[in-house]
């Protein structure tokens, strides 16, 4: 069990994440992650569902896909309401386990999902992505020092519960998952973006209060 980091040292780390985040040059990099993220969630839900998930595919560009079999209504928007607030919802969990002291299982738990989306990759830009995380996070728990982990884990989470809204600000009303869910509700497509910017908003307000007071 390695010890948390300082309430003063997590805001500095989350701080260098709103940075990374916020700037392009970053962004290209994470967004990587994020629509790792979205896109599980999909996939988790939809198999919570009993759902037959037929891959994943991820792109060059940050989007990406998930292929699943048909279901009722109610199962349907479960699953396109997952997708923009998968990062947050991971997020959330990652900083309970940082708040619980369990660190390193965040890593080890990042490796475990990293490895099941890779089985569920189609052929795609995300068979390079995926693989180069997984590799760049067995390197971490293989080879840093328990400062170093416990530093990533506050990392990773910031990053989750950061990218969620900036992503959710960036596709605004435009995302296939707003349209998607329109057409199933007739609730416009507006109103989804409204709940998921509350949504990513308030796991960056809860999450960020678990890493600060963790000690």
């Amino acid at each position: 069990m390695h010890s948390p980091l300082s309430g003063t040292a997590a805001a500095v780390v989350g701080l260098v994440a709103f940075g990374v985040v916020v700037l392009d040059a970053g962004w290209r990099f994470v967004r990587h992650g994020t629509v790792m993220a979205h896109e599980g969630a999909h996939a988790l839900v939809g198999s919570l569902l009993f759902r037959r998930i037929g891959g994943i595919r991820l792109n060059p560009d940050g989007t990406g896909g998930t292929q699943l079999g048909s279901g009722g209504c109610l199962g349907s928007i479960l699953v396109g309401f997952a997708g923009y607030v998968g990062p947050s919802l991971f997020g959330l969990g990652s900083a309970r386990l940082i708040q619980l002291g369990h660190g390193v299982a965040v890593l080890w738990l990042t490796l475990v999902l990293l490895g099941l989306l890779a089985v569920l990759l189609i052929r795609s830009y995300g068979m390079v992505t995926v693989a180069l995380a997984g590799v760049l996070m067995y390197a971490v728990l293989r080879y840093a020092p328990a400062a170093a982990q416990t530093v990533a884990a506050y990392g990773i989470t910031w990053l989750l519960l950061l990218s969620g809204v900036r992503r959710v600000l960036e596709v605004g009303i435009l995302s296939a998952d707003a349209g998607d869910l329109r057409k199933l509700t007739h609730v416009p497509k507006f109103i989804w973006f409204v709940l998921w910017l509350a949504a990513t908003c308030g796991a960056v307000a809860v999450g960020g209060a678990m890493l600060v007071l963790a000690p």
